[in-house]
């Protein structure tokens, strides 16, 4: 399981967590109130009738488990004054996925799904509310920005290593005197000995299970599988040159772009290529 990254930005003088959690955003309600107090505003906030009725609807819609039963009991209660809701409460009763509490020193805390820490922040206040959206969307502007990047740069490195490739299959697999057509298929056809051995299709089979796409196969690819081509893609022309058969070559790279992904994932892909880097090339 990928873990789960943090970042950080900062909204009128107050650095807020950012945690990435299951493709997902979650931002800190604790270090949200550090402008405006300590953690008993989260719960005064939660006291709220209109709060849990948010909270309520907000898992209705994203948490198949959530048991609403728990959720009426909580809403009853609202407003009296013996009425008193934690985050952690909330979260054992209902199995609520929108709000996370979690321990430790560093990085501990409250911390909310991003469309429940914007109304979070209203409630604080409507001006912290839209500085904190416009510095959020800008991280995610910014991150995007980065990972096009590096997707770009990977695709370039794939292109240039196809040159490699499609030499050394001119030089070693090609017969001397060959139509343009038959190249041409000679080369289609080690392509996808590279297209088997990362995405297990041929270039074909992509084509005909995605009608509706435009491109190839590698233009969906991620940013891990592009790199992994790339190295896959010189690994084969070294592999032509020393006179192995494609069904030998086809097995190698299959195993050396599993091995590869397996690396990526486990050391948390991309980010591990360049320290200080969200996403590296």
């Amino acid at each position: 399981m990928a873990k789960d990254k943090t970042t950080s930005i900062s909204v009128q003088g107050t650095v807020i967590t950012i945690l990435s959690h299951q493709q997902e955003d979650y931002i800190s309600l604790t270090d949200m109130i550090k402008k405006f107090g300590d953690d008993t505003l989260i719960y005064s906030w939660m006291r709220n009738r209109n709060t849990l009725e948010f909270l309520g609807i907000w898992e209705h819609i994203h948490n198949p488990n959530f048991k609403g039963g728990e959720f009426e009991t909580f809403k009853k209660q609202a407003g009296l004054n013996s009425f008193h809701l934690t985050p952690k409460k909330w979260i054992d009763a209902t199995q609520a996925i929108g709000l996370q509490s979690r321990a430790g020193r560093y990085g501990g805390g409250t911390y909310a799904h991003r469309d429940i820490a914007f109304e979070f922040g209203s409630w604080l206040s409507p001006e912290f509310k839209l500085y904190l959206i416009k510095e959020f969307q800008r991280l995610k502007e910014d991150e995007n920005r980065r990972l096009s990047l590096g997707w770009n740069l990977n695709r370039t490195l794939a292109k240039l290593n196809y040159r490699i490739h499609t030499d050394a299959i001119k030089a070693h697999i090609i017969p001397a005197a060959v139509t343009q057509a038959q190249a041409n298929f000679a080369y289609a056809n080690e392509a996808d000995v590279l297209n088997v051995a990362l995405f297990g299709q041929t270039a074909k089979q992509w084509r005909d299970a995605n009608p509706g796409r435009e491109g190839n196969v590698r233009d969906y690819a991620s940013i891990e599988q592009l790199l992994v081509l790339a190295n896959i893609e010189a690994m084969n022309a070294e592999f032509i040159r020393m006179g192995l058969p494609q069904s030998a070559r086809l097995t190698k790279l299959n195993e050396i772009a599993i091995r590869q992904l397996q690396s990526l994932a486990a050391s948390g892909g991309t980010k591990a290529l360049g320290d200080g880097a969200e996403e590296a090339p």
